[in-house]
């Protein structure tokens, strides 16, 4: 795609972070938005910034999770503006917390959002960029999507299946000569709530792990993250890494295989901080 202009797009997780980045960027080229998230004042927020920039807004209440709520939404989306040709599935959330000690309700909670929202949003809109004729799905994974760590056994669950299953869908599109691209997006550190956010296993200081998140590895803006996403988008590629911190540990990751584990479980043992 040269532009942005004209183009309808959706994106989760709007109220805040990326999301709210993503929407606001794309509002400064000319794009018409549907917004939505969970946390409805921040999301009245962005829907308030976007506006001042000249683009017209679809702002709703919307819990990624809930798969027929998601699909009613992609046909209200559809029904309101003509069509639908791009989707950036970006709602998510952290967890921190070793396995041993992880309750499988919160491990499945971080699944359900991460990997199932994805799955949900791009399941409900795919009909509808595929009709636009120039459709575009944009899901967002993570640095760990691409390596794992310890005390992150369910996000890098959810954001290693992210990457699977965008990478999949990307092949079906080009063997179906479908006219939709798809991106997945890598974010390293980025300046955001997330940490702040996370959920811990009961009896873990949560805040010990979000200071240290913050000052030592939330290193890019969300406007920046918003800039390279778009700019990816931009020339169809299939994938985005965010951040010198994911270009570097992308390629230590290739170089030295599965030894990788070893090395970043020693490194983790000393640095991270203890629940």
């Amino acid at each position: 795609m040269s532009d942005f202009a004209g183009r309808v797009a959706v994106v989760t997780g709007a109220g805040s972070g990326i999301g709210r980045a993503l929407t606001l960027a794309l509002a400064a080229e000319g794009a018409r938005l549907a917004i939505s998230d969970v946390d409805t004042t921040g999301l009245e927020e962005t829907a308030r910034r976007a506006r001042e920039l000249g683009a017209e807004v679809k702002a709703d209440h919307l819990d990624v999770t809930q798969r027929e709520k998601v699909l009613d939404y992609a046909e209200q989306v559809a029904a309101h503006f003509g069509a639908v040709h791009q989707v950036y599935n970006n709602a998510g959330i952290a967890y921190h917390g070793e396995f041993e000690r992880t309750e499988f309700k919160d491990f499945e909670r971080v699944l359900d959002v991460d990997f199932w929202g994805v799955v949900n949003g791009t399941k409900a809109f795919l009909p509808h960029l595929i009709a636009s004729g120039d459709g575009h799905v944009v899901n967002v994974s993570s640095l760990f999507g691409l390596l794992s760590i310890p005390g992150q056994a369910a996000y890098n669950s959810a954001k290693f299946a992210v990457r699977g299953f965008t990478e999949a869908l990307r092949q079906e599109m080009l063997i179906a000569r479908h006219p939709v691209q798809v991106t997945c997006v890598h974010p390293g550190g980025i300046k955001t709530a997330i940490a702040r956010n996370a959920a811990v296993p009961e009896g873990d200081d949560q805040k010990t792990f979000a200071e240290f998140f913050d000052r030592k590895l939330a290193r890019t803006t969300p406007e920046d993250a918003a800039k390279t996403v778009l700019a990816g988008v931009r020339k169809n590629k299939p994938r985005v890494l965010i951040g010198a911190d994911a270009k570097l540990l992308d390629a230590f990751v290739r170089i030295a295989g599965p030894a990788y584990q070893r090395i970043v479980a020693g490194v983790t043992a000393r640095v991270v901080p203890k629940g």
